[in-house]
């Protein structure tokens, strides 16, 4: 079975890098699946733990130039009881042990373990019980480092800093560069010194002492981009490194000639365009992560929802504890105005909670004893006593960013083209730049001409802009989609949910609330209506099905005693057989009456008006006698209607699959508006009849909230699992609403199709970009008789096209759906 991975990667700068990463790791053996999210810098891969090993995957990543690192959180621990090197050792043996702990070091001077673990597989609480087994104790410091967070912050600061320095020193090696044409403009004169007329050596000398703290504040660009160079895998900071290098070295050898001709010698300098060009695409860098960063905002709030602290009932007295400590079967306390720490079920007291930051549910919902508790949510006005059930990554929040965090790095079919044209782009646009400028020196062009030719190609070429197209569209959209409690678990279902044409509905619990009730019941002769209820209610006792619990809720209403039931056997799709009484009982459809031969005596107009008015009719037989019916009918939800006149609106089919009778399921079908109902449907043929659907050329989901579900959610194009369903329907889906509410339905379709459409328009501007400029760079302007393209202004290009793409997907942020 294959193990799925995280791994965060370091080093990478374009898509080029985001190509190299997976091509090595899929080169070993026992990869199955790997993934790189340029945006996040993440890989997800997918191996065989038999055959390959996360070490063997870090160590060919770092062959190819970059560096794997496992997510991991680091703590530090306050160890009581060391008293020698050999206690200290001792507590970092016993923490090493533990599956998912990295690193483990004991500083004996100050009493402290810094440990690096992965939260995933190990919590602080197991730590502190390794200790403790030990011998010793662990106490947690306040102070908790969320590394990559720390990771990025630093990254964007050091950044920035070398923008400042590159920006101090090009300004005015840009001044002295270009003054003298300016200048020449306006009639004006260069001061003596740096006038090149008078002193080029002079004038050289200054501009080199002015471009080399840019060079050395810019070396990252150089030692990745040769590094990549040398392991035949060219990316972006390789352009970039070529252009700048040949500027600068070719102005060099023009400062060293005129030096030796005693400033005679006039030739062109380059240093302003490879000074300029660092600055600009650092600056660009800067912006780009800044942006970056705001991509996954949505994870970071869901993250920061989570209270850390949480105050438990230990030995009859409330102590507050940190939030890892907590464990399951805990009680804990939550005040009015408090945050629920953890999962669980409440024990005592009442409450309403806002649950609107999990579920988009802006109405607080009503909390008694045996309700379930969502860790994160708000306690409104009732002090409420609950049982934890969840903790760690197990509760309702951790599986919501797990959720959010897979979506955000998988990839959507659409990114394919973008992917491959990524792996070529690079060694292509070197091929050009190098064709192009020796094609202009052929045809009689200056050296210098053609060297600016060379650097203007290498620079404008923009790889960033196709390996940052989707996967920044498709964090900002899952993460919006998050905010309004629709979970999308992948890019492939964003993409597809497009593309849908018909949308399947189960019935019961999905348009209907699943919560039916008795409405009508229709006796034989000689037969008492209290006896039908009795003998009815006592044969589904055990049953799970919704229509049985509704006629055993009628007989506590009503107050009747239940008789013992021997020989239950649940007929599925049909209804039940039991010995009650001594007799055996059937009760269930018209279909388990035809199949058992049971006459139904005129009473098929009962049942047809019954199900015209959308009620099912449930038939009660004993000794082949039908005994009588007992109608129950289900509510339909109080969105559902107005949620399928919206999918209307979009263009999209509705149908509604049922194990109701033809009538019943017509009779619901009409007040909501359903385009096509499949009634009579066992739960097995669910998948069957999606299979039909699809057999007819569209692109179906369904949106169902049953176990029996499971199977038609995984056939179908898109599985949509309402969240109040089961955890079987839930893993089965493509997309998870947290709410009941149909109308996040076509959320979802609308988000995918804002999402899909933003994503077209990246690669777009990321295609288009780079179709027109490296032509322009190439000279195609200057052969119609128009200029030459500056490296400079090619450089502020580059730079400003990733940036052009982050901010068009930012503008998802401001998604809203139709109402």
């Amino acid at each position: 079975m294959a193990t799925s991975k995280t791994l965060k990667i370091e080093g990478m700068t374009c898509a080029a890098c985001a190509k190299a990463v997976e091509r090595v790791s899929k080169k070993l053996d026992g990869v199955e699946e790997a993934n790189v999210n340029l945006a996040t810098e993440k890989l997800n891969i997918s191996f065989d733990e038999a055959k390959v090993s996360i070490p063997d995957v870090q160590k060919a990543i770092e062959k190819a130039g970059y560096k794997a690192l496992v997510e991991s959180t680091n703590k530090i621990l306050k160890i009581e009881g060391m008293t020698c090197a050999a206690c200290a050792k001792a507590v970092e043996r016993a923490s090493r042990k533990l599956e998912g702990v990295i690193e483990a070091n004991v500083n004996l001077a100050t009493e402290k373990l810094n440990i690096t673990f992965e939260p995933s597989k190990v919590r602080i609480p197991d730590i502190k019980k390794a200790i403790e087994k030990a011998g010793y104790k662990a106490l947690e410091e306040e102070i908790s480092i969320d590394m990559d967070k720390e990771k990025k912050e630093k990254q964007i600061k050091s950044i920035w800093k070398r923008f400042v320095i590159s920006a101090i020193f090009a300004v005015p090696l840009l001044i002295i560069a270009m003054g003298p044409m300016i200048l020449e403009w306006f009639n004006i004169e260069l001061p003596m010194s740096i006038n090149p007329m008078m002193h080029m050596k002079a004038y050289g000398i200054i501009q080199l002492i002015l471009v080399l703290p840019i060079i050395i504040a810019g070396k990252k660009y150089f030692t990745i981009g040769f590094r990549s160079l040398i392991k035949l895998s060219p990316n972006m900071d390789s352009l970039v490194a070529l252009g700048t290098s040949a500027a600068f070295l070719y102005s060099v050898y023009g400062v060293i000639t005129s030096i030796y001709s005693g400033g005679e010698h006039n030739i062109h300098l380059y240093f302003e365009s490879a000074g300029v060009i660092l600055t600009l695409i650092t600056l660009g860098k800067y912006m780009e992560a800044v942006s970056k960063g705001k991509t996954s905002e949505a994870i970071k709030k869901l993250m920061g929802l989570a209270p850390k602290t949480a105050t438990i009932i230990r030995d009859e007295k409330e102590i507050e504890i940190p939030i890892d400590e907590v464990e399951i079967g805990d009680i804990v306390i939550v005040k009015p105005g408090e945050k629920m720490p953890v999962d669980g079920e409440v024990v005592e007291g009442n409450t309403s909670v806002d649950e609107s930051m999990l579920t988009g549910e802006s109405i607080p919902v009503e909390k008694n004893i045996g309700d379930k508790i969502i860790g994160a949510s708000i306690n409104k006005n009732g002090s409420i006593k609950y049982r934890v059930t969840k903790v760690g990554k197990d509760t309702a929040l951790s599986q919501i960013i797990k959720l959010v965090e897979d979506a955000q790095g998988s990839k959507a079919p659409i990114a394919k083209l973008a992917d491959i044209i990524s792996g070529y782009f690079v060694p292509v646009v070197m091929v050009l730049a190098l064709i192009s400028s020796l094609a202009w020196l052929i045809s009689g062009e200056s050296g210098v001409f053609s060297l600016t030719i060379f650097i203007s190609v290498l620079v404008i070429a923009c790889p960033c802009a196709l390996g940052l197209a989707t996967p920044t569209a498709i964090m900002v959209g899952t993460g919006k989609g998050a905010e309004y409690g629709v979970l999308i678990k992948s890019g492939v279902a964003l993409e597809t949910s497009h593309k849908v044409q018909t949308i399947v509905f189960d019935k019961t619990g999905t348009i209907t609330e699943g919560k039916p009730k008795v409405t009508d019941i229709i006796v034989a002769e000689g037969i008492e209506k209290e006896y039908i209820i009795k003998i009815a209610a006592s044969a589904e006792k055990r049953s799970e099905h919704p229509l049985g619990e509704a006629i055993v809720k009628k007989a506590e209403e009503d107050v009747i005693e239940l008789i013992d039931v021997n020989e239950f056997k649940a007929i599925p799709g049909h209804g039940i057989e039991v010995n009650v009484d001594s007799n055996t009982i059937l009760l269930g459809n018209k279909k388990l009456m035809d199949t058992r031969g049971i006459d139904l005596k005129g009473f098929e107009e009962e049942s047809d008006r019954l199900a015209a008015e959308g009620k099912t009719p449930m038939y009660i037989a004993s000794k082949e006698e039908l005994m009588g019916i007992i109608a129950v009918a289900d509510i339909v939800k109080e969105n559902s209607k107005k949620a399928i006149e919206k999918l209307h609106k979009m263009g999209i089919e509705v149908a509604m699959i049922t194990g109701d009778n033809k009538k019943t399921a017509e009779a619901i079908a009409k007040q909501v508006g359903i385009d096509r109902v499949l009634s009579e449907v066992l739960p097995q043929d669910k998948a069957n009849e999606v299979k039909k659907l699809q057999s007819e050329g569209k692109k179906v989901a369904m949106v169902g909230d049953g176990i029996n579900d499971a199977p038609a959610l995984a056939q179908a194009d898109i599985g949509i699992a309402i969240g109040s369903g089961t955890d079987v329907a839930m893993e089965s889906a493509d997309i998870v609403l947290m709410r009941s509410d149909l109308m996040d339905v076509s959320t979802a379709v609308e988000l995918s199709k804002k999402t899909i459409k933003n994503i077209k328009e990246n690669l777009f501007w990321a295609f288009g970009y780079n179709v027109l400029g490296i032509p322009v760079a190439m000279g195609i302007l200057y052969i119609l008789g128009g200029p030459l393209l500056n490296p400079m202004i090619a450089a502020l290009a580059m730079s400003f096209s990733s940036v052009s793409v982050l901010t068009n997907a930012l503008r998802l942020k401001g998604f809203k759906p139709l109402t």
